[in-house]
């Protein structure tokens, strides 16, 4: 056989009834392409496919991924991955909504979004330093710790965060990260002050002016901050995984449409 490959010969290959078949499109287990209200399978990719049964016992639903699928699973830049703009106006929401300041990093603790409801104190930081270079180190410091579930940490800052990992096709990829919230003794005391004044080069008035400017939240307002952290970061992964399922769906139309007009030609 060459070229496109009907449900019915895909079926005969795989062993599997025709709703096993669609259920491993949908969730790109499996390349398919949409040709009207009939779908279609590349033969080459099918056979790739294939070549990975290589366990006794194996089922098509416990095999790795198609190429195609294999491809987008290696494409883990959530700058390439994510729509940044509507993340934007997502991560704007929650922040509003959770009165706290959100921000998008990458793997590496470094931000991909513009943060969100920004509070008073990190604003007069951010003046004379980079976002990144205000509270980057509690990021990286939450990027390396081995318990994935959220919980508050304290920053350079002395004020809480906490951050939940975004995954892209089971890889962690990123991280949403929830701060700018007052611990219980807040503000810190006048030698405190002094020391966050010397750390970013601000002046020690300025800072003793914007300590109260901080995100206060009571105990219930903390617990869903908590509990939602780690549900903003799943509409991310998923909004990734859905982004990247269409664009590997359009390269495959888009080499389809090439070989045609070859052939064609």
């Amino acid at each position: 056989m060459t070229g496109l490959l009907t449900t019915n010969q895909v079926h005969d290959l795989l062993k599997v009834d025709r709703t096993t078949i669609y259920r491993m499109v949908d969730d790109g287990r499996l390349p398919g392409i949409r040709v009207g209200k009939q779908w279609r399978f590349q033969q080459t990719e099918i056979e790739q496919w294939l070549r990975r049964r290589t366990l006794p016992g194996d089922t098509p639903l416990n095999i790795q991924q198609s190429s195609l699928a294999s491809q987008t699973a290696q494409q883990t830049d959530l700058r390439s991955a994510l729509p940044l703009a509507c993340v934007q106006l997502i991560q704007d929401a929650f922040g509003d909504m959770l009165e706290a300041t959100l921000l998008v990093t990458d793997i590496q603790a470094q931000p991909i979004t513009q943060p969100s409801n920004v509070c008073g104190l990190y604003k007069l930081l951010m003046r004379q330093t980079d976002l990144s270079s205000v509270i980057v180190g509690s990021y990286q410091h939450l990027a390396d710790r081995t318990s994935l579930e959220p919980r508050f940490f304290t920053n350079e800052v002395g004020l809480l965060c906490v951050r939940a990992v975004i995954h892209l096709e089971q890889v962690i990829a990123g991280m949403v990260v929830i701060s700018g919230i007052a611990p219980v003794l807040w503000p810190p005391n006048a030698e405190y002050a002094t020391h966050l004044a010397a750390t970013f080069q601000v002046k020690p008035g300025e800072i003793s002016t914007h300590l109260h400017e901080v995100h206060h939240l009571d105990k219930r307002d903390q617990d869903r901050v908590l509990r939602c952290v780690q549900r903003i970061a799943d509409i991310f992964s998923h909004i990734a995984k859905d982004r990247n399922v269409i664009c590997g769906k359009l390269q495959a139309i888009a080499s389809l449409t090439t070989l045609d007009s070859g052939m064609a030609n």
